[in-house]
């Protein structure tokens, strides 16, 4: 017999530990080489597991399990062989994830087979205690639960502190790791950061007119969509050129200054809020800018973004419009000193040239560190993206025809 001990790989810097989300295949299985067997939660990203070797896994780990990185979590015995009409899984090429399959909890009959009856004795123990049969050792017979065992799990459980009883129609779930640490982060910059928002209003009808009118054509040549997102993010790059202290950051008692542009995109996904970077955005056009954004969101949407492309972002923008928000003060991504949010385009009176008009008003907020950037340049910076959304125009150069900023 040949056993594989598999570690827990180091996803990336200073990462020490990471938290099982699930298993994909059953203790006892037999495993391919390179089959994603796992699914693991960073403070990050969630990442694949895949197998190092083929054979049959011994899991030495549960769903929901934290733990360090270079921990042995699964054996392979990798001298079993395959059994009859045992194929290697085939990769699923389509960006969609419905085809994943993950494994059901033991059943209620597989569970007792396996830890043993309670005898009468320790079942009145644990009935009258609220015990959790599961979960005790039984070291009688056959896997017997005694009445010794029923009372170390009762003395055991006697020194935890006391969870309070749920109410009809409540239910608990265990937060992943990643959104633990999304709290934690939340928390320390309301506690370590000087935020205060500034906020404005954008005519949307310029960039509207022009999405409308070249929408198809930009399609057609880049083979991405023309999205708000690209013309927000060319704005920001270009606006943190003017006022390079909304692209910097506080370390120790220095300030640390950015000579590019490293944009974060914040997008949902279903284990909670991921913020993938776009590099070097400043030296993108809007059609690359597009490109990369998709790739981030569809990689974010599917499990597969990597903690390199979430890390060291200098700037983040965030669209809370897409859920309806009319405004928000959205909170700094740290160690960044700023995060501009985007909100829903609503019609609205206003007036233009002392004449009234009707006009789709997107509401944009600045959050940003006060102890990094004053609020002249806040303000300036904010105003300075408003001009230039609602004169696109303005992001050429020169006195240049629009097709030249779509690449047409």
């Amino acid at each position: 017999m040949s056993i594989l001990e598999m570690k827990v790989p180091s996803p990336g810097e200073s990462i020490s530990e990471v938290e099982i989300a699930s298993w994909l295949v059953e203790d006892g299985e037999y495993v391919h080489k390179d089959q994603t067997i796992a699914e693991v939660d960073s403070d990050k990203a969630t990442l694949e597991l895949p197998a190092e070797e083929s054979g049959i896994i011994t899991l030495k780990a549960e769903d929901g399990d934290t733990v360090a990185v270079g921990q042995v979590v699964c054996l392979i015995d990798t001298s079993a062989k395959a059994p009859e009409g045992s194929e290697k899984p085939v990769e699923n090429s389509s960006d969609s994830t419905d085809d994943i399959q993950v494994p059901s909890a033991p059943s209620k009959e597989e569970t007792n087979y396996a830890t043993g009856t309670p005898s009468p004795a320790a079942s009145k123990i644990i009935a009258e205690n609220q015990l959790d049969s599961n979960k005790i050792e039984g070291t009688g017979k056959a896997g017997r639960i005694t009445k010794d065992d029923a009372i170390s799990a009762l003395n055991t459980s006697s020194s935890k502190p006391k969870e309070k009883p749920l109410k009809p129609g409540q239910s608990k779930q265990k937060m992943s790791l990643l959104r633990r640490k999304i709290a934690e982060r939340l928390v320390s910059v309301k506690n370590e950061m000087a935020m205060l928002t500034t906020f404005n209003e954008v005519d949307m009808k310029p960039i509207m007119d022009i999405r409308k009118q070249y929408k198809e054509e930009f399609k057609e040549k880049h083979g991405v969509g023309l999205g708000f997102m690209s013309f927000f993010t060319k704005a920001v790059t270009q606006s943190l050129e003017l006022f390079p202290a909304v692209n910097a950051q506080i370390d120790g008692k220095s300030m640390l200054m950015h000579e590019y542009a490293d944009i974060g995109i914040a997008v949902s996904s279903p284990k909670g809020l991921m913020v993938p970077i776009v590099r070097n955005a400043d030296e993108m056009t809007l059609n690359q800018i597009e490109a990369e954004i998709k790739r981030l969101a569809i990689k974010a949407r599917d499990g597969k973004i990597t903690p390199d492309e979430m890390s060291g972002g200098t700037f983040t923008i965030t669209n809370g419009g897409v859920f309806g928000s009319m405004l928000s003060t959205p909170i700094i991504n740290p160690p960044q000193s700023a995060i501009l949010g985007m909100h829903n385009i609503v019609e609205r009176p206003v007036a233009i040239n002392g004449e009234l008009a009707i006009r789709p008003i997107m509401f944009v907020a600045l959050s940003y560190d006060h102890r990094i950037i004053d609020g002249k340049e806040s303000v300036g910076f904010l105003v300075n993206i408003k001009e230039l959304l609602e004169d696109p125009i303005k992001m050429l150069p020169g006195e240049e025809d629009i097709r030249v900023l779509l690449g047409l």
